[in-house]
């Protein structure tokens, strides 16, 4: 909100003469100079003490059945106080002003009957209506001012919070100063952002002045729009103000948390954001902050609970101004050296993620079913304390049903002019509107995108008119975020350079459908939606998995009705995350020196280009693991061939040259070798880490290329010298049937390997004698080769055979009816398909399967039939089927 201070700051507060400060009461000071919460004990010389109204209740005196009094806002944190701090959860102190304050304001010179015929037949579309109707109704409560019973109050409550505070004694303290509406921050609704705020306020009629802003800030225009859109009457809300304790982030960092994946819906993940300064800088979107993901059932359990770790670019941060500043706060460049730093430690976000499984489990058990929370934290760089200085209910993920798959598919796009950080999974097609300042909000037209350098809560208004939003900054925890998925908007976040490059009137497509990053497409594209209940899918015998090679697209996927992921391709981790040759970070003395900058550039934030590596790969396949834990996750053991290889940096150092890699250098041979044995001990250090410290123990690992049981048996060996003893803690390694010499001894490999997994690919290959890759003989590559199904059915009766599992990875069984039928005759255990396939192949396999179990009725009353006449042939007693 944006008003001239000259008018809000003259007669705002109702005394003729202006402030009168209260007389000081004298106080024992505390034993200890710094608190938390600074307990106001009953004091009968406070101002309302002789009525029942009190305007101003100190925070450990609330709770959250207090929110009809004191807002949403304001009864979490006395909750918080009450109930969790005895728990290890540190929540700065302060007082609530009560909603019989905003009565009380709203009674003068018949405020509220005015504000009633104001905003009777207000049209919330009429963006320009909106905005003088809002403007007005905010003039009207700042000319009304603030009784003087609430200013004796507000005063009093001040100066004993300030007694002794965070970091001084004996003087006035810096407070924040937050509006909390009677419907702010519930379970249903958030009206997140709709109100004002405001931060370092120190002295008592700063205080006061802010304390009337907030109340005033209940006719925000956005506000006023929100309660208009969910049902809500004007005069049903009440304003409530927070004023607590200020922590000294602005010296160190703050942030967002969410008990959830604010995205996907994933409920045990815990994502921190995080920028410096104060937090304003994350929520109102003016960074692309760091970001660290916890998985939620490791906490406490293991060793390294991360999962995800980025670095955001952290532009700015808001810090104090100094001394006699008309301004509170101003905003600074962040300076390149720290920018390219974390703002917050590992030890920070395990802290919090703790705090936030604490805050989460009270909140559920109050309200009687699960409530994940959104929670504002902050660091104090004066004293290193973390702080929880806000929580409230998600309310947009956590509200969505959990069996309703919902999947958006985008074909016939054109290639991406830029991308950023997808906010949802829906996709948008639209005209273009670049808006470079709120005031330019009323020439949005319903269904435009929505792009601008960011957003905060006064383009609220326009963001309902959006069929799509883009930002050049932002991280997935700011405004635009937050409200494009309470509306169900399609939007992409910290783009860098969208107001820019995108123009007024032109067409684009946004797609948000492809995981962690959006895209922007030029020109229209065909966008097709699904919505399916997974209680209505056919259950099937035989396990469907997914087959995945990408950790950003985990979370949305691990809704999918699957029983685990049947082949992690661990080198698209490599390619795609790392980009590093394993060789090139043991022995960075033998690349190039541009090759060495890449490399050292990549690993600045770890100890050495080695730790990058292992850090990286062990975050991307623990992702995975993480998004279907407990299911099982196969991961297969690096598979780049020669060629492959070189294309990563440094590569062309250590690989060599081979006519045909697709036989060559690559599976059990390579990690056998001495040339490249100490590269595998560093894949093998990354997966020890994954299952030993993160705790992820559904990870199982698969050999790829194994071409003899000898080498099986070798590279076991080393698997179990660097932390993955087979068998231990339910660790299974399973071996690729891709090979004709795995097939024909599959009896000796079955005692080396726990399971199969046949590669169609590979095993059509080298069956038909075919390169895959190869163009002119691309239609002799068939699965269905009579050649093909005898080696599979070969090897599905001969891993039985040996009591070993054995699956299928490959597209065969969901583009071809009969080929499904012909694996599920054989009885084979599992079948592991790409994301986009998985619905189609249940229902394949279903009718497979009851094709299957019909042929065998029909089988089983044919051999009774006849094993009666032969009975009845032979008058021996008829045989009756039980």
């Amino acid at each position: 909100m944006k008003l001239l201070s000259s008018i809000l700051f003259v007669g705002w507060v109702g005394r003729s003469n202006g402030f009168v400060p209260s007389k000081p009461s004298v106080w024992r000071l505390p034993s200890e100079t710094t608190i938390l919460s600074q307990k106001v004990e009953p004091d009968h010389k406070t101002p309302s003490s002789d009525s029942e109204t009190r305007y101003c209740i100190p925070l450990e005196d609330i709770g959250l059945d207090d929110l009809p009094k004191v807002g949403g806002k304001t009864a979490s944190l006395g909750e918080m106080i009450q109930q969790l701090t005895p728990l290890g959860v540190a929540v700065p102190g302060g007082f609530g002003v009560t909603s019989a304050a905003y009565d009380a304001v709203l009674d003068r010179f018949q405020l509220r009957e005015r504000l009633e015929l104001l905003l009777r037949d207000i049209d919330v579309n009429n963006l320009d209506d909106l905005a003088n109707r809002g403007r007005q109704a905010r003039l009207m409560i700042m000319n009304a001012g603030l009784p003087d019973e609430v200013i004796n109050e507000i005063e009093h409550a001040y100066s004993k919070m300030c007694v002794c505070n965070l970091h001084t004694c004996g003087k006035d303290c810096s407070v924040a100063v937050r509006s909390s509406a009677t419907a702010e921050d519930l379970p249903t609704a958030s009206f997140a952002g709709q109100q004002a705020s405001f931060l370092n306020v120190v002295g008592k009629h700063s205080v006061c002045n802010t304390v009337l802003e907030c109340l005033a800030s209940v006719f925000t225009d956005r506000a006023i729009a929100y309660r208009v859109h969910n049902g809500f009457g004007h005069m049903d809300v009440k304003g409530a103000v927070s004023v607590q304790l200020m922590v000294r982030s602005d010296l160190a960092s703050s942030g967002v948390a969410f008990t959830l994946d604010p995205d996907t819906g994933f409920r045990d993940a815990i994502v921190i954001t995080g920028s410096y300064g104060l937090g304003e800088s994350v929520v109102g979107g003016k960074v692309d902050p760091d970001e660290i993901q916890v998985f939620k059932p490791m906490i406490g359990k293991a060793e390294d609970p991360i999962i995800k770790r980025s670095i955001g670019r952290k532009q700015t941060k808001i810090v104090y101004t100094k001394d006699g500043s008309d301004k509170r706060t101003k905003t600074l460049l962040t300076p390149d050296a720290d920018a390219e730093k974390p703002c917050f430690t590992d030890e920070d976000a395990k802290t919090l993620a703790e705090w936030c499984v604490k805050i989460e489990n009270h909140y559920s058990k109050h309200h009687g079913h699960p409530t994940p929370m959104d929670i504002e934290w902050a660091k104090d760089g004066i004293t290193g304390e973390l702080y929880i200085v806000q929580a409230r209910p998600e309310t947009v993920r956590s509200a969505q049903k959990a069996n309703v798959l919902k999947h958006t598919q985008v074909t016939g796009h054109q290639k991406p002019m830029m991308e950023g950080s997808a906010i949802g999974s829906d996709a948008a097609s639209g005209l273009a509107r670049v808006i470079r300042d709120v005031s330019e909000i009323s020439t949005m037209k319903p269904g435009e995108i929505l792009v601008a350098d960011m957003t905060d809560p006064d383009w609220v208004p326009g963001l309902r008119m959006a069929a799509g939003v883009v930002t050049n900054r932002g991280g997935r925890t700011c405004h635009a975020a937050i409200v494009s998925r309470e509306l169900g908007v399609p939007c992409i976040v910290g783009t860098k350079d969208a107001t820019e490059k995108l123009k007024t009137g032109e067409r684009y497509t946004i797609d948000c459908s492809k995981g962690a990053t959006g895209y922007v497409y030029p020109g229209s594209a065909q966008i097709e939606r699904t919505s399916i209940d997974t209680d209505d899918l056919p259950k099937t015998k035989t396990e469907i998995k997914l087959i995945l090679g990408d950790p950003d697209a985990a979370l949305s996927l691990s809704g999918l009705p699957v029983d685990g992921v049947g082949l992690v391709r661990q080198e698209f981790v490599v390619a795609n995350h790392i980009g590093i040759h394993p060789k090139a970070v043991l022995h960075p003395e033998l690349v190039s020196p541009v090759e060495q900058d890449i490399i050292n550039e990549r690993a600045k934030n770890d100890a050495s280009p080695k730790a990058f590596f292992i850090r990286r790969l062990s975050e991307g396949i623990g992702s995975i693991a993480a998004a279907f834990y407990p299911r099982p996750v196969i991961v297969r053991l690096g598979d780049f061939k020669s060629n492959e290889y070189r294309r990563l940096v440094g590569g062309q150092n250590f690989e060599p040259v081979e006519e045909n890699p697709m036989i060559g250098f690559r599976g059990a041979s390579r990690y056998l070798s001495p040339e490249f044995k100490d590269a595998f001990v560093l894949e093998c250090e990354a997966l020890a880490h994954v299952r030993n410290k993160m705790g992820l123990t559904n990870v199982q690992l698969m050999v790829p290329f194994c071409r003899t049981p000898e080498e099986g048996k070798e590279v076991i060996k080393i698997l179990k010298e660097n932390g993955l003893e087979k068998g231990k803690d339910g660790l299974k390694v399973w071996v690729m049937c891709e090979l004709p010499s795995n097939v024909f001894a599959i009896d000796e490999f079955a005692k080396v390997f726990d399971g199969f997994s046949i590669g169609s690919n590979d095993l059509t290959q080298l069956t038909l004698g075919v390169d895959r890759d190869s163009g002119i003989l691309a239609n002799l590559f068939d699965e269905d080769n009579i050649a093909v199904k005898t080696a599979i059915s070969y090897a599905i009766k001969g891993a039985h055979r040996n009591g070993k599992e054995v699956g299928l990875c490959g597209q065969a069984p969901s583009d071809k009816p009969d080929f499904a039928e012909f694996l599920v005759d054989l009885g084979i255990d599992s079948i592991s398909l790409t994301p986009d396939s998985v619905l189609r192949a249940i229902d394949i396999v279903s009718k497979a399967e009851m094709k299957d179990s019909l042929a065998k009725e029909i089988d089983g009353a044919i051999s009774l039939d006849k094993a009666q006449e032969e009975a009845k042939g032979k008058g021996e007693p008829k045989i009756v089927g039980v």
